[in-house]
């Protein structure tokens, strides 16, 4: 063609289309992350594919991609299936395309397959990522280092107030078969989409103002969809949950590999029933505890009487001798008392010949206490002499 001939633009598309058409005839498997994915009525999607510098994180390149629909409705539920995540922007992906001009919407990709595998390898290289950042912090255990309260009744439950996982949890606690009483009051949050992260941890901080109040967290999703579990593999997240004051349990709802939140939690359940369960089973593990020490105090409190009784039957059987023996031995000290007295008696004295001499009633000790013309009396030992002094 001549230097100096004039194309039209369509005619110079053409071209394009042609040379592209030829010189890339194949299909491809092309590596990127999807920064924009849009469904559109038809069943069609229609996305951007974009390549950062590793470095900088700078976009490097850059594709508009289309999925049609008889391709999509295949593609769509075994992506989902395969990795748990909805095709959204975010993901890392790598595709089969065709490369395609059109003189009138230009260059773009079309997809003929994907390798779930890849966006798997590349959300698990993201969560061991964040896993070892907090392990190098040293607090990805913090939270588990918690001791578990005995009696979890006061429960801080962080979840959505539309989620029926809630209604099953507080159920769940309401119904026990043994009677327990427990006190679960909701921090409503979002469990799904981008404010996740940011509603939770405005949760933990509403909890943390009243500490004192709350024995667990309990954070639980229950009936949202499994492709919405990214939003809880982010570190502020986890940070913030594996250094709260109080043990946290997670019920997310999911069979899959773990979460960085489920990682770092104290203790990790799959469904809201089951941490209602987890708390039921404790507070009756405790209560067989104390049923067993009330056994055994009652056990204890009914030998001690018995040998008590014992003694007292054996005390009552000796008593009559006992007393027998006491009554004997104070009989005879009576009895030498007696003699003590009967040796020291005024009579006995007067037997032995000595006289006892009064005046007035008063016992007479010297020749002084006599006056002329007292009469005084003179006791013997058979009988009294009447005097008048001279």
């Amino acid at each position: 063609m001549d230097n100096n001939t004039t194309l039209s633009l369509y005619a110079l598309n053409n071209m394009v289309r042609n040379a592209i058409s030829e010189a890339m005839p194949a299909r491809y498997w092309v590596a990127g992350e999807l920064s924009e994915v849009r469904e559109a009525s038809s069943g069609h999607c229609y996305f951007e594919l974009i390549e950062r510098d590793e470095a900088t994180s700078a976009i490097v390149a850059k594709a508009r991609g289309t999925i049609w629909a008889r391709t999509y409705t295949m593609l769509r539920p075994y992506f989902l299936e395969q990795t748990g995540q909805r095709f959204a922007a975010g993901l890392k992906v790598l595709l089969q395309v065709t490369v395609e001009f059109h003189e009138l919407y230009g260059y773009s990709l079309y997809v003929c397959d994907i390798e779930p595998a890849f966006t798997l390898g590349d959300m698990a290289r993201q969560r061991q990522m964040i896993i070892n950042r907090l392990t190098e912090e040293g607090v990805i255990d913090l939270n588990k280092e918690l001791p578990f309260p005995a009696l979890p009744q006061r429960i801080a439950v962080i979840s959505s107030s539309y989620a029926a996982g809630y209604g099953d949890f507080c159920d769940q606690l309401a119904s026990n078969p043994y009677g327990f009483v427990f006190y679960p009051h909701l921090f409503a949050a979002p469990m799904q989409g981008s404010k996740v992260e940011s509603g939770i941890i405005d949760a933990l901080y509403r909890i943390a103002d009243n500490i004192d109040a709350w024995d667990v967290v309990v954070i639980i999703r229950g009936g949202g969809a499994t492709s919405e579990l990214s939003c809880f593999d982010t570190y502020n997240l986890a940070n913030n949950c594996a250094q709260f004051p109080l043990p946290i349990i997670t019920g997310i709802g999911h069979q899959r590999d773990d979460t960085v939140l489920d990682v770092v939690a104290h203790t990790r359940v799959k469904t809201p029933t089951a941490a209602a369960e987890l708390l039921i089973h404790t507070v009756a593990r405790q209560a067989a505890i104390l049923d067993t020490i009330g056994s055994n105090i009652v056990s204890a409190v009914g030998e001690a009487l018995t040998a008590q009784k014992n003694r007292l039957r054996a005390i009552v059987q000796r008593l009559p001798i006992a007393t027998f023996l006491l009554l004997q031995q104070q009989r005879h000290r009576l009895d030498l008392l007696q003699q003590k007295c009967e040796a020291h008696s005024p009579k006995r004295i007067l037997a032995l010949g000595y006289s006892l001499t009064t005046c007035g009633g008063r016992v007479m000790r010297s020749v002084n206490d006599a006056k002329s013309g007292d009469v005084i009396e003179t006791h013997l030992s058979d009988g009294t002499i009447i005097s008048e002094v001279k």
